[in-house]
């Protein structure tokens, strides 16, 4: 959670993705500032992530159903060396 809060703190216009749980994973939410950098963390369930997005004054998304924005896409695309 101290991660989490640290980067709400630490950068501007940050959105949180909620990814539900599946088989495989465990629930998780993901923090994406307004420039694409992001941050992923496994959370205890779906509730306590919207619970941090409130209590943080963070909109909130289902990432299973709007998907994730094309800044977090393009962000990767720069961090990638070149080949």
């Amino acid at each position: 959670m101290a991660h989490l809060e640290q980067f709400v703190a630490s950068r501007r216009g940050v959105e949180a993705f909620i990814e539900q749980p599946t088989t495989m994973t465990k629930a998780s939410i993901l923090l994406i500032a307004y420039d694409g950098e992001w941050t992923r963390r496994t959370v205890p369930d779906v509730a306590w992530a919207r619970r941090f997005a409130a209590r943080s004054g963070l909109p909130a998304y289902d990432a299973g159903v709007i998907g994730y924005p094309q800044r977090m896409r393009d962000y990767d695309s720069r961090r990638r060396p070149k080949r």
